[in-house]
């Protein structure tokens, strides 16, 4: 934002439109969107705008961007871990579910033989 900022005013000032630190200070405080009018209200009320330079307060608008952003992550990570589900499996060893096994494996094969066998004599 800041460099797009500075092409404007280096434009308008090789039209011989120039502004003084003060105005460019209130330009930049008044095109923020609404979720930073908390900061641009406490920059009014603490500092006086008529001498601020500008780099400090781009200085304090990218501190405070940095520290969104670390909030915004942090609350990212955070729903993150809670949607996290984590199942406990178990595996025991039981003969007769191999035994279970192996026997419906059986059938199956021996009931593809007996639909086979139908389908060579022509049966329904």
């Amino acid at each position: 934002m800041f460099s797009r900022f500075t092409n404007i005013i280096n434009a308008l000032q090789s039209l011989d439109k120039t502004y003084s630190n003060s105005e460019m200070v209130r330009k930049i405080l008044r095109c923020l969107p609404r979720s930073w009018m908390p900061k641009v209200t406490a920059i009014e009320e603490a500092k006086n705008l008529n001498v601020l330079p500008l780099e400090d307060l781009l200085g304090s608008l990218m501190t405070h961007e940095l520290s969104m952003q670390k909030k915004d992550d942090d609350e990212e990570k955070e729903e993150k871990k809670k949607k996290i589900v984590a199942l406990k499996s178990s595996q025991t060893e039981d003969s007769e579910d191999d035994d279970d096994d192996e026997e419906v494996a059986f059938i199956t094969r021996r009931f593809k033989k007996f639909l086979a066998s139908k389908k060579k004599f022509g049966g329904k």
